[in-house]
């Protein structure tokens, strides 16, 4: 039980934070099932070009990353936190006022994708911060649980206020929930301390870039592809499949498998088994994804099992996923330094956004043919992913970690 004030301290702020990285999560992921949808009944374009403007974001994420990595850890963390916050919030106003052309929609989403990546980069090392290190793997799973829910629920809601409401009701949703994470961020209490010194000198992509992370950011990309694909266009791909039940039951089912993982993973991985607990994750993922690779088929066989298949394929693809999350994050977080902390989230958080994005640009191409060439692209790079990462990022990581 916390009895100092220390204690109490640390504990309100990692709830508070908790509590902003949900409300930012869910207001960003509302929209990424729905936007397809909007993107097609407004402006009537096809599923490539979709895919496209829905990955643009991942450019701005891609561009601003590395840089706000770095910035937050030269500067007062929380202060680049609730700058980021407050204008991400902002952006939301952009979908009711300035999105009357594809252009300009493209360009919101760029603009969103700033903030979004700026945001999350910071969140993501505010917990470090007020968390002991004692406690780490397991904040960082309850962390990641707030924030996958998020990317669960999320679509989950937008897909229900599309179906029963309008567009208008949707960005209003957004804006309101990303507006009360602000307000809990700017509750959170952080020990104030003197920026440190870069220790690394002069111009470089080091400083950017956490260079000993980059095998296991390779693995997570590979990971993100079919992340991306599955919380883009499963909505879809399920109507065709015939999978008439609410789609939003999907990500429903996803979440209650992220959850569950959260029950000793975070445990686990403060035990020191961080990469058995990232190739527990992989395995488990991997038979979801190749439930979802074959639910048209099934379906269509019989649409009974095609039903049963979906809701395990969900179960087990977050349950994989959220195995993962905390172990990879703690996994880069041991590859740094304490003074580049920001930095090393910032190429964790890269590689997984990058994946998504490149996801959200694949899924689009593929499902211009079939929506089961995504789901059997992404069992493959699965597949791919665990060998590359039993093979390359296990050993690697054992010789230069640092804690």
């Amino acid at each position: 039980m916390e009895n100092t004030p220390k204690e109490r301290l640390w504990t309100a702020s990692y709830i508070l934070v908790c509590i902003a990285g949900f409300a930012m999560s869910f207001s960003f992921f509302i929209l990424v099932p729905t936007l397809p949808f909007y993107l097609q009944s407004t402006f009537g374009i096809g599923h490539t070009m979709i895919g496209f403007v829905l990955s643009c974001y991942v450019i701005a994420v891609l561009s601003v990353r590395p840089l706000a990595g770095f910035i937050a850890d030269m500067f007062p963390r929380k202060r680049v936190y609730i700058i980021a916050y407050a204008l991400f919030v902002l952006s939301f106003l952009g979908y009711f006022t300035i999105t009357s052309t594809i252009a300009m929609f493209i360009l919101l989403r760029i603009f969103h994708g700033f903030t979004f990546g700026t945001l999350s980069t910071t969140g993501n090392t505010l917990v470090i911060d007020v968390m002991p290190s004692s406690r780490r793997g397991e904040g960082l799973g309850y962390f990641g649980v707030m924030n996958n829910l998020a990317m669960a629920f999320g679509p989950m809601t937008g897909l229900f206020i599309i179906e029963h409401c309008d567009y208008t009701v949707l960005f209003t949703t957004s804006l309101a929930t990303g507006t009360a994470g602000f307000i809990f961020a700017s509750l959170v209490k952080v020990q104030r301390k003197a920026p440190a010194e870069h220790p690394v000198k002069g111009l470089s992509l080091d400083r950017f870039f956490l260079i000993e992370g980059i095998p296991a950011c390779i693995s997570l990309f590979m990971l993100s592809i079919p992340y991306g694909m599955t919380t883009s266009y499963m909505a879809m791909y399920a109507v065709e499949s015939g999978i008439t039940a609410n789609s939003g039951l999907f990500f429903t089912v996803m979440a209650a498998g992220l959850i569950i993982s959260r029950l000793n993973s975070g445990k686990q991985v403060d035990r020191g088994f961080v990469t058995e607990t990232i190739r527990r994750g992989i395995a488990i993922a991997l038979v979801g994804a190749i439930g979802e690779a074959s639910l048209s088929t099934v379906a269509a066989w019989n649409l009974t099992a095609g039903y049963a298949v979906y809701f395990l394929s969900a179960l087990l693809f977050g349950y994989g996923f959220g195995t993962m999350f905390p172990a990879f994050n703690t996994l880069f977080i041991n590859l740094a330094p304490n003074s580049r902390r920001a930095t090393a989230n910032a190429t964790y958080l890269t590689g997984w956004d990058v994946g998504i994005g490149c996801g959200m640009l694949l899924g689009g191409f593929l499902s211009e043919y079939d929506y089961a060439y995504c789901y059997i692209v992404g069992a493959v790079l699965i597949i791919v992913s665990l060998t590359y990462f039993i093979q390359k990022v296990t050993p690697h990581f054992r010789v230069h970690r640092l804690r």
